[in-house]
C-alpha cells in the first residue's frame, strides 16, 4: 500500500469592514485557488506544519484557533498509483507579515467568505471554509494541559505540592513550549502545584504573562466541589480569546466530561495523559428570559495525547 501522506493547512483570516476576510492562494504549478497547506516535515505536528506552511506560502505569521475538519483524498504517486492523503486544517488569525510572490504561490487574494467559497477550486476546501464560518460564533478557546511527568509520588519525601518535573517531564514541557505559543494564549492559570506551574512556565516567560494560581484546578479542591471547578473554567473562558490552564489528572477527565455532557457533545472516552492538551472551544448559549448575560457552552473539543508522541486524536466537535 502507498504510504499515507500527512499535510496541514489553515483558513488564514483577518477582520474586515463587513466581516471576516480569508486568504486564498494561487499555485501556478496547478493553476488553482486553495487554502494554504503543505506536507508535514518529519517529527512535525499538524499545528507546527500549518503555521510553517502559512508563513512559507504567504509570508504571514498567525495565531492558531480551533482545529477544523480533516480532509481525506487520494493523490497520484510517481509509480502511477494513488496514495491516501490527510490534511489537518486550523483556523488561523493574521498577526503580521507581508505577502511576496514565491515559487509556490504567485498571487494571494483577501476575500469575504461568500466570494472565497465561490473562488475555491476544490469542494473539500469549501467544506473546510463552511466549518470555519460556523466556528465564528465561538468566542473563547481554553488550552487545558495536564502537567508533564514528575516522577512517582512514592519516591518524593517532601510536600507533594512541591514535587517538580522529572527529566522526562522537562522534555515534555519543552515539546509543549514549541506547541502552545502557536495559539497565542493571553492568560495562563495553574493549579497550585510546582509541577503544574513548571509545565507552562516557559510559555509564560516567552509571552510575558504572569501565571495565576487557581486552587479550583487542583485535585483536592476540585473533588470537594466539581461544579465549582466547572464554573471556574467557564469563568476563564468568559474572558474571551485564548487562555492556558495547567491542571491534574484527577481533574481534567471529569471536568471535560461535565462540559461535554452539558453541551450535548458525546466523547468516546476522555483521556488525560501527562503532557497532553485539550483544546476546548466555547460559544455563547442562547439568552434566556430575564438573563442579563448569556452563559457559555462547549462547542468543540480536541485532544493531543502528548506532543512528543507526534500523534493526534480527533473527537466530535458538535
Amino acid at each position: 500500500m502507498p504510504a499515507l501522506v500527512r499535510a496541514a493547512g489553515a483558513v488564514l483570516w483577518r477582520p474586515g469592514a463587513r466581516g471576516p476576510e480569508v486568504a486564498l492562494v494561487h499555485r501556478p504549478r496547478y493553476d488553482d485557488w486553495s487554502l494554504p497547506k503543505g506536507k508535514l516535515d518529519p517529527g512535525e505536528l499538524p499545528a507546527h506544519a500549518a503555521v510553517r506552511e502559512v508563513a512559507e506560502e504567504t509570508g504571514f505569521s498567525v495565531a492558531l484557533g480551533r482545529h477544523l475538519p480533516q480532509v481525506r483524498y487520494a493523490v497520484p504517486t510517481r509509480a502511477g498509483g494513488a496514495a491516501p492523503k490527510i490534511v489537518d486544517y486550523f483556523s488561523a488569525r493574521l498577526r503580521d507579515g507581508e505577502f511576496t510572490p514565491n515559487d509556490e504561490v504567485d498571487e494571494l487574494r483577501w476575500l469575504p467568505l461568500e466570494q472565497a467559497h465561490a473562488e475555491l477550486s476544490y469542494p473539500h476546501d469549501a467544506r473546510v471554509l463552511d466549518a470555519f464560518d460556523e466556528s465564528l460564533a465561538e468566542t473563547a478557546t481554553v488550552l487545558l494541559v495536564r502537567h508533564a511527568k514528575a516522577g512517582k509520588r512514592s519516591e518524593w519525601s517532601g510536600d507533594d505540592a512541591l514535587r517538580p518535573l522529572s527529566q522526562a517531564g522537562r522534555k515534555q514541557r519543552d515539546a509543549l513550549h514549541s506547541l502552545l505559543p502557536l495559539f497565542a494564549p493571553s492568560r495562563i492559570y495553574s493549579a497550585p502545584r510546582v509541577r503544574c506551574e513548571q509545565t507552562v512556565a516557559p510559555v509564560a516567560a516567552e509571552r510575558g504573562i504572569d501565571i495565576v494560581s487557581e486552587p479550583q484546578f487542583s485535585e483536592e479542591v476540585y473533588s470537594a466541589d466539581p461544579q465549582a471547578g466547572v464554573r471556574a473554567l467557564l469563568g476563564v473562558a468568559a474572558e474571551g480569546g485564548t487562555s492556558l490552564v495547567s491542571s491534574q489528572g484527577g481533574v481534567i477527565p471529569d471536568l471535560v466530561t461535565r462540559l461535554a455532557d452539558s453541551a450535548g457533545i458525546v466523547l468516546d472516552g476522555v483521556a488525560s495523559r501527562k503532557g497532553s492538551v485539550w483544546t476546548l472551544s466555547f460559544r455563547p448559549e442562547e439568552r434566556t428570559e430575564g438573563e442579563q448575560e448569556p452563559g457559555l457552552r462547549l462547542a468543540a473539543a480536541d485532544y493531543l495525547p502528548d506532543p512528543l508522541a507526534g500523534a493526534r486524536r480527533r473527537l466530535p466537535g458538535r
